[in-house]
């Protein structure tokens, strides 16, 4: 597996922007499809974003379609998740996510998981 580290969280105004990074070990890398998801309060969590292992080919919800940017460093070791726009519903934990199914919005198809990251935006 791999060990994955979420940074870049923290508090915004609506309409703003962050920049979300995870961080990966191994060589790898570039093996796993990436994701992100996101967990609010009393909600179940949810798909974000993906990323194909060549980070060619991504594919979002559509909850965050025009708004949200996933992209990768496979040289870095590194997938990041640009949030542009924000809206007080965006606020959640997020996470990274490493796994083998290309397309899958479903968190059981990812094994690996990063501790979070919070991200608030306020209205």
């Amino acid at each position: 597996q791999v060990h994955l580290v979420e940074s870049g969280g923290g508090l915004v105004q609506a309409g703003g922007s962050l920049r979300l990074s995870c961080a990966a070990s191994g060589r790898t890398f570039s093996s796993y499809v990436m994701g992100w998801f996101r967990q609010a309060p009393g909600k179940e969590r949810e798909f974000v974003a993906g990323i194909s292992r060549s980070g060619h080919v991504t594919y979002y919800a559509d909850s965050v379609k025009g708004r949200f940017t996933i992209s990768r460093d496979n040289a870095k070791n590194t997938v990041y998740l640009q949030m542009n726009s924000l809206k007080p519903e965006d606020t959640a934990v997020y996470y990274c996510a490493a796994g083998t199914s290309f397309g899958s919005r479903i968190y059981t198809d990812f094994g690996s998981w990063g501790q979070g990251t919070q991200v608030t935006v306020s209205s």
